[in-house]
């Protein structure tokens, strides 16, 4: 980012807070991340005060997972700091945290799987919501039999989706239900498992769009630990704020400049993935000290 201009802003956010704070920025958080993350989480050493600002649109359900683990790993007492996108895995991962802090623009998303590929010659993504509700469909608009509309939604299905790969997909579902009842008890641990499944299946199949806005109010109606922290939401933002102009795929010139897709900050440091068009694998980049940071050109 510019200047690395959140800087100023990331040591005023551990000053209000009391804590040590990571920024970890990225397009897709993946699983490949993690040798980066746990470098950085070892620079840093056990704090028993760790935030993390998060800055993504989602990812890899089980990179989120095994990134919220190592988080885990490093503090005693976890925050994530939310200013603005928080979405899909983004949003499983914050879930693990002891408390949330949610800025007014923070956006949070529903977790509901999708599948990617080509199905039924259809190369957009199905959420586990289209095929749930599809007999459902069928009833209501159509007015069919329940039943009936049951045993032609699964006739359909089966015609057009590779019945293992719905076999498939019905075990994502269940994956993600047990991702997230697990990453919940470490932020809800007096709940019984019951009512943590219960809030992950509304964060699931209540809404009507995986692209659904969730505010930190609403995230917090839900019964997550979601607080609000005047100072500290100013200070995130000026961090978001240089993120957006400086970070990700529209941060590039043009198609075929590369882009920084991945970011992760202290105070001490700056770590960069590099995307390249067409490549398979991003370059890390390191920046340090914090003179270096302040002196970082935009990508």
């Amino acid at each position: 980012m510019t200047g690395f201009a959140g800087l100023q802003a990331l040591r005023g956010l551990e000053q209000v807070r009391s804590s040590r704070v990571l920024v970890l920025a990225a397009t897709t958080l993946d699983i490949d991340m993690l040798p980066a993350l746990y470098d950085q989480l070892r620079a840093i050493g056990k704090n028993e005060r760790l935030d993390v600002l998060l800055f993504s649109r989602g990812g890899v359900v089980n990179g989120a997972r095994r990134i919220a683990l190592l988080l885990r790993e490093f503090t005693q007492h976890l925050g994530v700091i939310v200013p603005h996108y928080c979405e899909s895995s983004a949003t499983l991962l914050a879930m693990a945290a002891d408390e949330i802090i949610a800025g007014d623009l923070a956006i949070f998303s529903p977790i509901d799987p999708h599948l990617h590929g080509d199905a039924g010659g259809d190369t957009s993504s199905i959420s586990a919501q289209d095929i749930r509700l599809f007999g459902k469909m069928c009833a209501s608009w159509f007015g069919a039999d329940p039943d009936a509309a049951r045993e032609q939604a699964l006739a359909l299905m089966c015609q057009n989706i590779f019945p293992p790969t719905l076999a498939a997909f019905y075990r994502t579902t269940l994956e993600m239900e047990q991702i997230g009842e697990e990453l919940l008890r470490r932020q809800l641990p007096r709940l019984d498992t019951d009512a943590r499944r219960a809030i992950v299946r509304r964060l699931m199949q209540d809404y009507h769009s995986h692209n659904y806005a969730l505010t930190g109010q609403e995230l917090g109606g839900l019964g997550l630990r979601v607080e609000r922290h005047a100072q500290a939401e100013a200070l995130a933002w000026d961090i978001a704020r240089a993120l957006h102009t400086s970070f990700g795929r529209g941060a590039a010139e043009s198609e075929e400049d590369e882009w920084d897709d991945m970011l992760l900050a202290t105070r001490d440091s700056l770590h960069l993935r590099r995307r390249r068009p067409g490549g398979l694998h991003g370059r890390w980049r390191a920046i340090k000290p914090a003179a270096q940071l302040e002196a970082h050109p935009a990508p």
